[in-house]
């Protein structure tokens, strides 16, 4: 920002220092002054968001009969490294709130069966109603999918609480009832703390092993769940399996007459 003002006001000369003085209105203090270039950013930035929308919009009408599939979960939980390995794309990953804003989605074919993949941004709790317009293309793009892959940190000690919030924002899209499996990455990261053998005090879920853990609720999900470190790339053709068998029955019931799965 100083840069900029520096730039627009001849630099850091000698007056007093502040290069900025020169793009004031009569009597408009410097507090008011950055107000004004922060409100013209942020129009500016509702610009570009808006022309993003509409590019996406168009991308969106110009895929083809192709079934769609989306990555979606909490922050944070290895979604772009999962999107990574099976589009064999560059996507950017890190361990940081909101690495992506913007949807990726990328054709991708398994056997003989094409689909596109699309990487989503995070979802958090109770997410700031004004940020909402910003993430318009990725929400639309949760919409449109055929096949959600709800990707889990189970490392993460509260990893059910985080997949409850992901449960509730797909219910307020609309998107409760699509098809869909849940992804439990980072295996390689979980960790438990073994019980003393006391007899006196119950277990608590630190105590539980990951064997331990598959044999609760996860147990009846059966195709519906996998286990995978996509850092580690363990279990990920398993997961490709899985995968194509999903979008090779959706694709079948969405274009009966597509010859896709009849090409060698």
């Amino acid at each position: 920002l100083w840069t900029h003002l520096e730039r627009q006001g001849g630099g850091s000369g000698s007056g007093g220092g502040m290069g900025s003085v020169g793009l004031r209105g009569p009597g408009e203090t410097q507090l008011e002054l950055d107000r004004r270039i922060i409100l013209q950013r942020i129009t500016l930035l509702k610009q570009r968001l808006e022309e993003i929308d509409r590019q996406k919009t168009t991308q969106r009408k110009n895929r083809g009969r192709l079934i769609r599939v989306a990555l979606v979960g909490y922050t944070n939980v290895g979604k772009s490294t999962t999107m990574n390995l099976l589009a064999k794309s560059e996507v950017f990953a890190e361990n940081k709130l909101f690495a992506t804003l913007d949807t990726t989605v990328r054709k991708m074919t398994i056997d003989n069966l094409p689909f596109l993949l699309a990487d989503t941004v995070g979802f958090i709790r109770k997410l700031p109603t004004d940020l909402v317009d910003s993430f318009k293309s990725t929400l639309d793009e949760v919409r449109e999918a055929d096949l959600l892959l709800h990707v889990v940190d189970i490392s993460h000690p509260d990893f059910e609480d985080q997949i409850a919030v992901v449960e509730k924002t797909l219910a307020e899209l609309g998107c409760a009832d699509k098809p869909s499996m849940i992804i439990f990455n980072k295996i390689d990261a979980y960790t438990w703390v073994e019980k003393d053998d006391d007899g006196l005090t119950p277990a608590t879920k630190e105590n539980i092993t990951l064997d331990e853990l598959k044999e609760t609720w996860m147990n009846k999900l059966s195709d519906n769940c996998l286990f995978i470190s996509a850092r580690e790339k363990q279990n990920i053709e398993n997961l490709k399996e899985i995968i194509y068998k999903k979008v090779c029955e959706l694709h079948v019931q969405k274009y009966p007459y597509n010859d896709f799965l009849y090409q060698t």
